[in-house]
């Protein structure tokens, strides 16, 4: 199975997206949609959110109900990511062990967070001329 997505932009640094019948736009400054790097906490948030529910019912919470994830994107000098941080509100009563529990079955789970690992690097080629 692949995952295929076009990203096309005709100038600057917006670029659309067509994720099958779907589109996104990205603008690299955040001026007209939002950046790369809110994409991809938003990715990330939205990923983590079924994990957390399927790490919930593993971990014995049938029902997280609403979960709230305020997500921290910590930039360098560089401006680019160094840290990442999600402060997670859940309406289930969960106590601080079966909770840790749930986090850490949650991160197992969400496929965003397997791939930003360090060893995941994206093999490219390029064409002139091509339009």
């Amino acid at each position: 199975m692949t995952k295929d997505v076009t990203t096309i932009s005709e100038e600057g640094f917006s670029a659309t997206n067509e994720i099958r019948e779907f589109e996104t736009t990205i603008d690299a400054n955040g001026e007209e949609a939002p950046d790369t790097l809110e994409a991809l906490l938003a990715a990330y948030g939205s990923c983590y959110v079924p994990a957390l529910r399927v790490g919930g019912q593993q971990r014995g919470v049938d029902d997280l109900g609403k979960i709230e994830i305020d997500m921290t994107g910590e930039l360098n000098d560089d401006d680019k990511l160094d840290s990442i941080s999600f402060e997670i509100h859940v309406e289930a009563d969960v106590d601080d062990d079966t909770g840790e529990q749930v986090l850490e079955r949650a991160f197992e789970l969400c496929k965003v967070h397997d791939a930003l690992k360090g060893e995941l690097h994206a093999e490219a080629s390029i064409t002139g001329d091509a339009f």
